[in-house]
């Protein structure tokens, strides 16, 4: 609260506040410092008009100062005398009446001027210089000539917190109502202020404590300069980390009592009151020092300041200002709704509760976050703490790891080592024997070689030959070689881990598994036989994906299956079951992990077929038109043309128009696998079940087998039906509505595509998307 009592402009406890048209308060002292006198060319308005409404003072009264100001019971710097505005010709009639319709004060009687000064002290007021005293004068003599000098000119007070300009009337400061309720609250928490020094405890408190009063201190950190208890020196600060270098020492003694009491004012003088050379006289005329001695003065209760003798009775609605008696019956709030003092007292003090319990619940939501942000001061210590631990356990295990990899290494190496220092050997000393053993045997050679004796070198001669021979034939090729190299072969890559080494560093996310992925259902749709799927991540997903993984279902409630592993978030899956209904959902990945499943959505593929023929598919002479609907052929030759559908489960029919019909040709209509031959007649292989038709009769073929052989042709303008029911496993025929014969084929079973085979002379229309007739024609007998 003590913020709210001090002044804007000197910083201290309000010392003689007034109320300024604006609502803010200031000093008496400090508002004659801050009030500033218009310059010339700053007058925008007549002289007249720059005096406040219901003045009551003439046009030529406000620029000449009374000619008496001690007559006056005015303070010191009040602007003009009251007695000689008062005493003027006509000074409530002509000059009042115009200036209450022209005034500088705002057209809803705000009370705020339009006056800006130009020249601004460092808190954003003009400050109004101090007129020098004469020689040999005296400084109340000064004072009053800047008083005088106040009111001899046109004024204004700058409000030093909203910067609005407020004109002075010839009453000077005095016109601003003295704040009392203010001042009264000063001084009471004066008077608390120092009993509460004067009982002060023997002991420094804790200066971080939540409770009331504060606990005592027992600790003093002399690098954060804060005094803990025991308490918060456990929670705020405690002895690991960043603070175990930080010292702390006893609390210092508390102040001497006769230094708390000396800084306090004295319960019998007043709050701030001016020095004896300086004072300002009260409104009633006594000084502000006198009216405040004692402890238990009796206070003073506020006066109306145009009728310094009457205290207030009523409140002014339209001024919104307390009023006298006098106020109503001759003054300017004669025409004024007024309402009882007391009743407006209550009805704003209900207004200031009510405004004050929405401050109450902003200052306590701001002590919740103030307790927030200490829990979280907390938890950013013990966090760092403990990421420091694991960050120094990490490493302790890569160099552990790293160790363990070593010894490895250097067991690999020494393995390596013996083994080739034991294959030397070996060979050494094999070749050390060999070379004992051959040397011996060419010495004993050559001193047979010297034997005269004929007869005796030939009975040894063969048998030193041979073993001369065996011994030449054990220093083959590559005995003489080494068996292993000096140098070994072994390398060790160690620049991917230097280099991961390097960029080993932080993430600023914890490794987790990206959230569960949004579909987006206005993008996701199905066409025919094919569903397209779109998703995204939750907004403000801040985790690394590597990927997505589509899950769909068989379309019978089935298990699900991966049908698309990737990064893009728009996929569409063709050749699924016509009229079925796929569940579907999808996952995202990274390094981390899988993450969870989205929502489920459910797709419903198109209860008929569409589709047209495949110019991909199709033999090179078939010739398609009207968007794929319409084919013939270029050859006399029969080619085949398949659909763009595949239908593996289900009832299909779709109906072929013949457009041309020339020389009796024989058409072929069914279904065929994928991999039919397409330069025969449909049916003569084992990829297709057909039935060719002339112009007479129909057979049914399969493996170039012809059954069924049915009367009843076709021509220009007959329309041939196909049913496939995968159902009952089944494929009939129809010409012109009538089914052509019994049921073609049974035991159909697997993936087909609809077919058709056809030559030069014959013309047919695709129509696709029709429904499964529910009445058929009677089939027709089959003939031989």
């Amino acid at each position: 609260m003590e913020e709210e009592l001090k002044c804007p402009v000197c910083g201290s406890l309000f010392r003689e506040p007034i109320i300024l048209p604006c609502s803010h308060n200031v000093c008496l002292p400090c508002a004659r410092t801050i009030a500033v006198q218009t310059p010339d060319g700053e007058q925008h308005l007549p002289q007249p008009l720059l005096h406040s409404r219901g003045s009551g003072l003439p046009a030529g009264a406000a620029a000449s100062p009374s000619p008496d100001p001690e007559a006056a019971p005015g303070p010191a710097c009040g602007g003009g005398g009251s007695g000689g505005a008062a005493s003027g010709p006509g000074g409530g009639s002509g000059g009042g009446d115009h200036t209450d319709k022209l005034s500088l004060y705002s057209e809803t009687d705000s009370g705020y001027g339009s006056y800006t000064p130009s020249l601004k002290s460092p808190n954003g007021v003009r400050v109004l210089p101090m007129v020098p005293a004469p020689p040999g004068s005296s400084a109340a003599a000064a004072r009053g000539a800047a008083c005088s000098s106040l009111a001899s000119s046109s004024s204004a007070i700058t409000c030093p917190q909203c910067h609005r300009s407020a004109s002075l009337d010839h009453r000077g400061l005095r016109g601003f109502r003295r704040n009392r309720l203010l001042e009264a609250i000063v001084q009471r928490h004066q008077q608390a202020r120092g009993a509460q020094a004067a009982a002060a405890p023997a002991l420094a408190t804790c200066q971080l404590c939540d409770r009331t009063p504060p606990a005592p201190a027992a600790a003093l950190c002399e690098q954060c300069d804060v005094l803990y208890c025991a308490a918060c020196q456990l929670k705020c600060h405690p002895s690991r980390g960043p603070f175990a270098k930080h010292r702390l020492v006893q609390p210092p003694p508390p102040p001497p009592a006769e230094a708390a009491s000396s800084a306090s004012p004295a319960p019998g003088a007043a709050p701030g009151a001016p020095s004896s050379g300086g004072g300002c006289r009260s409104p009633g005329g006594a000084s502000s020092g006198a009216g405040a001695t004692g402890g238990g003065a009796a206070r003073k209760f506020p006066t109306c300041p145009e009728h310094e003798l009457e205290n207030y009775s009523m409140y002014c609605a339209g001024c919104r200002t307390p009023v006298c008696y006098l106020c109503l019956e001759e003054g300017r709030h004669s025409q004024h709704e007024v309402k009882p003092l007391g009743a407006m007292w209550k009805q704003h003090k209900a207004q200031l509760s009510q405004a004050l319990n929405g401050v109450s619940d902003k200052a306590k939501e701001a002590k919740e976050f103030l307790v927030q942000l200490k829990n979280i001061l907390q938890q950013i210590q013990e966090n760092g703490l403990d990421y420091e631990a694991c960050l120094v356990a990490q490493c302790d295990a890569l160099v552990e790891a790293l160790t363990r990899q070593k010894a490895k290494l250097l067991t690999k190496v020494t393995k390596e080592r013996e083994h080739k220092l034991k294959m030397v050997w070996d060979q050494i000393n094999h070749c050390t024997l060999k070379l004992r053993q051959s040397t011996g045997l060419m010495e004993y050679c050559l001193e047979v070689i010297k034997e005269n004796d004929p007869a005796g070198f030939l009975q040894i001669s063969d048998a030193l030959i041979k073993r001369v021979q065996v011994s030449q034939e054990q220093w083959v090729k590559g005995a003489l070689e080494p068996k292993v190299s000096a140098e070994f072969d072994l390398t060790l890559d160690s620049e991917p881990l230097l280099q991961a080494i390097h960029q080993l560093d932080f993430i600023q996310m914890k490794c987790r598994v990206p959230p569960g992925p949004l579909l987006q259902l206005e993008k996701c749709c199905t066409r025919n036989n094919s569903v397209t799927l779109a998703w995204r991540l939750p907004p403000f997903t801040h985790s690394p994906v590597d990927g997505y993984i589509l899950e769909l279902d068989d379309g019978d409630g089935g298990q699900f299956r991966e049908v698309y592993v990737g990064k893009e978030t728009l996929c569409t899956i063709d050749g699924l079951h016509f009229n079925s209904t796929y569940n579907a959902r999808v996952k995202a990945f990274s390094s981390s992990g899988v993450g969870p499943y989205s929502k489920t959505v459910v797709l419903q593929t198109s209860d008929v077929a569409w589709f047209t023929f495949d110019p991909n598919s199709g033999h090179r002479d078939i010739i398609l038109s009207n968007d794929n609907q319409t084919a013939t052929c270029s050859s006399y030759d029969d080619r085949v043309v398949l659909g763009t559908a595949a239908f593996s489960k289900g009832v299909h029919y779709w109906e072929l128009h013949v457009d041309r019909y020339d020389n009796h040709p024989d058409p072929a209509f069914g279904v065929a696998r994928a991999s039919v031959v397409k330069d025969m007649m449909l049916g003569k292989d084992d990829k297709a079940w057909a039935m060719y038709v002339d112009n007479n009769r129909s057979w049914f073929m399969h493996c170039n087998s012809h059954t069924n052989r049915t009367e009843g042709g076709v021509c220009k303008g007959a329309t041939v039906g196909v049913l496939l029911d995968l159902t009952q496993h089944t494929l009939t025929f129809f010409i012109n509505g009538q089914q052509q014969g019994p049921t073609a084929f049974s035991h159909v079973d697997g993936v087909f595509m609809p077919a058709l085979s056809l030559n030069r002379n014959v013309q047919v229309t695709l129509h696709t998307g029709l429904d499964v007739p529910t009445h058929l024609g009677r089939p027709k007998l089959a003939g031989n």
